[in-house]
């Protein structure tokens, strides 16, 4: 508990508006998860939510340690480097793999060689 009361202002300010923006952008992130329709639309809650928020709290994290251990910190750096590489990465296999799904739920329905053009759902 002694941490927190000696930060000083110059690291208090920053952190804590660090930390609203990044849970903010995270709220947002899984309300849209939660709301939206279809697999296509909710996609984009997480992607977003993983680089911006995650990006603010680990920021947040790194300058509140490094204030408090009068020393830089910079292990957040990996895990926000590792995080950044990763979630487009792993948003975008998803969505291959939903739309390799659907193409061969379409094929089994309209046979494979029927040259009918595949809509999305939403679209029908």
């Amino acid at each position: 508990m002694s941490e927190i009361a000696d930060l000083p202002l110059w690291a208090a300010l920053p952190v804590s508006l660090l930390l609203l923006l990044g849970g903010t952008i995270i709220f947002t992130g899984a309300f849209g998860l939660m709301r939206l329709p279809n697999f296509y639309q909710r996609i984009h809650g997480p992607a977003i939510t993983v680089t911006l928020g995650a990006g603010c709290l680990l920021i947040a994290s790194m300058i509140f340690f490094s204030a408090t251990k009068s020393r830089p910190v910079i292990h957040e750096l990996l895990i926000t480097l590792f995080v950044l590489m990763t979630a487009p990465v792993v948003s975008m296999m998803l969505t291959r793999a939903a739309v390799y799904r659907d193409l061969r739920g379409q094929k089994r329905h309209t046979g494979a060689n029927s040259g009918d053009v595949y809509r999305f759902p939403e679209e029908e």
